[in-house]
Order: C-alpha cells, then sequence, then structure tokens
C-alpha cells in the first residue's frame, strides 16, 4: 500500500497540532486485551471479585486506554515513531465508558526531530482518567 501521501513530514507538524481518537469500551474488548496481553488480574476479568474491591466492578486495563493513546499519535503523525511516554492513571475505567484520547504538540525538538506531546484521555464525564507526554519521532 502506498501511504506517501498520508506520512507526516516534519513541516507538516506544528505546536498546538491536535488529533483524538475515541472509543467505547466493551466486554469483549478487555476479555481479547487480557488474552493477548496476558493480564489475568481479576480485577479486569471477575466481577465477583471486584465488585467488593474500592472500585466496585471490573476496570479496564490501564495499558489498554494507554494503546488509545497510540492510535491518536497516530492519526497526528502517521508514519512516525512513538518513542517515550510518561503516564499517570488517574481514575478508573470501565466498561461501558468512552474514552477519548487526545494529544497535543507542546514542541518541536529541532535537533532530535522530536515532537513533544501533552497526552490525555476522558471518560465520557469529561473526566481525564489518564495524563501525560510523550516524545515522537519523526523520520522525514
Amino acid at each position: 500500500m502506498d501511504y506517501s501521501k498520508e506520512v507526516k513530514t516534519w513541516e507538516d507538524l506544528n505546536v498546538g497540532d491536535v488529533a483524538r481518537f475515541a472509543k467505547t469500551i466493551t466486554d469483549a474488548d478487555v476479555v481479547i486485551w487480557c488474552g493477548l496481553s496476558g493480564d489475568m488480574n481479576p480485577m479486569h476479568l471477575d466481577k465477583e471479585f471486584s465488585k467488593d474491591t474500592r472500585f466496585g466492578d471490573i476496570i479496564v486495563p490501564g495499558i489498554y486506554v494507554l494503546g488509545f493513546i497510540s492510535a491518536a499519535i497516530t492519526k497526528l503523525a502517521v508514519g512516525n515513531i512513538y518513542a517515550q511516554q510518561n503516564i499517570r492513571f488517574t481514575k478508573p475505567v470501565y466498561v461501558g465508558d468512552t474514552v477519548t484520547a487526545e494529544v497535543t504538540t507542546l514542541e518541536k525538538l529541532e535537533k532530535k526531530r522530536m515532537l513533544r506531546l501533552a497526552t490525555k484521555c476522558y471518560n465520557q464525564k469529561d473526566e481525564v482518567v489518564l495524563d501525560g507526554e510523550a516524545l515522537l519521532y519523526i523520520q522525514k
């Protein structure tokens, strides 16, 4: 497949650029993710176990939600390399939540040809569930 018209170059990207990715999380998403990743924490899979915890129900794996940041980064700058992430999980995410990942270009690091990005995920109540910063290496 020819991606030449979609790949973002250094010149195409600017401070203030924003991209988003949204998805409503299903039971199947969580089960598939846990199976693929090997994360069999009962907090993610067992309603009986999780109902008596401080969360009161199954919570979605944080790393699964972090993957939505990767999807938003791809929308921002397809064809480039996600190089680094610092992250803080601020609220639990539950099956049925609609999560929107948002990335914003904060800075262009000329010498390294990298973008510094603000990374956030919000639930349907507009609460921040994940917050951090990333670096993105721009190839061309």
